[in-house]
């Protein structure tokens, strides 16, 4: 039995991405830059869920993260201003220490996992049609909290559209 196959492959292709949209995220210092780094990290997000097989959690998530949420923030981004600082701030000994304990952490992890045995308890049934049941689960039994879900969001989009056109205003 080999222990490098296609699916393993992916499988870190699609961490390694999901880990690297992250970091990019935090170590940019332009918001919208920071936007499609957390966009990237989404969408490979979604790519493991498919590896997964729960598809209908990886569109769900292309769809909702990576689609809506990143055109809100990038709308929240257009109406506020921001100040521009093109100098990065300095590398302190302290992210120095924190970068070589987290590649010695990963270092470990890695060849933990690699000799680690892995005994299945039972074998895995993903069912046959998982989204059906969701869909029935959420628009039957569930359906107040999601209508709920949904006018928060709704009621939290237009506070943020007035918040920003009172600071337009004031200027």
């Amino acid at each position: 039995m080999s222990f490098l196959t296609g699916e393993l492959i992916a499988f870190f292709i699609f961490a390694l991405l999901v880990i690297g949209g992250a970091i990019f995220m935090l170590s940019f210092t332009k918001v919208v830059h920071m936007v499609v780094s957390m966009a990237f990290t989404f969408l490979s997000l979604g790519g493991l869920y498919v590896m997964l097989q729960a598809e209908f959690v990886g569109f769900v998530q292309v769809l909702i993260y990576a689609g809506a949420i990143s055109i809100m923030m990038i709308f929240g981004i257009v109406m506020t201003k921001h100040e521009r600082s093109d100098e990065p701030p300095p590398w302190t000994i302290h992210e120095t220490i924190a970068a070589i304990g987290a590649v010695v952490l990963f270092g470990i992890l890695f060849f933990a996992i690699q000799d680690a045995e892995i005994i299945p308890r039972h074998a895995f049934d993903p069912g046959e049609d998982n989204t059906r049941r969701l869909g029935e689960i959420i628009f039957t039994e569930r359906v107040l909290p999601f209508e709920l879900v949904s006018l928060l969001l709704t009621v939290a989009f237009i506070g943020a559209i007035v918040l920003a056109r009172r600071e337009e205003e004031g200027q």
